[in-house]
């Protein structure tokens, strides 16, 4: 399932739940009727900035919908550095993501290897 559906269904899913419509929704989150509407459907990809809003409107976690729409691991819990450096306000959200990917590539980097079989 590509990641843009699936963070736009389980939005989907949970403004559902919630009893919420999409109207009452994109104006909770603070997006227009159409962008929340395209997003649902898998159309658009959201910032984290609009992931988080729409994940208050809808009183649910925000790094859910980060790992819904891959820009966290599912692999366990966020970092706390993650955590931080996707709230951070001073910088834009592609700013966000590459200092994310470079944090994760040393990581991974200094990751002891597997043991051999």
């Amino acid at each position: 399932m590509d990641q843009l559906g699936d963070v736009g269904r389980y939005i989907r899913e949970q403004r559902r739940q919630a009893e919420l419509s999409l109207r009452k929704l994109a104006s909770q989150a603070g997006v227009s009727n159409p962008y929340l509407s395209q997003i649902e459907r898998g159309l658009r990809q959201p910032s984290a900035r609009i992931l988080k809003d729409i994940a208050k409107a809808l009183r649910i976690s925000a790094e859910t919908l980060y790992v819904r729409a891959g820009i966290l691991d599912e692999e366990g819990e966020p970092t706390d550095l993650e955590v931080r450096i996707l709230q951070d306000p001073h910088l834009t959200e592609r700013q966000k993501q590459v200092l994310i990917d470079v944090y994760r590539s040393f990581r991974a980097e200094g990751a002891p290897a597997p043991p051999a079989e």
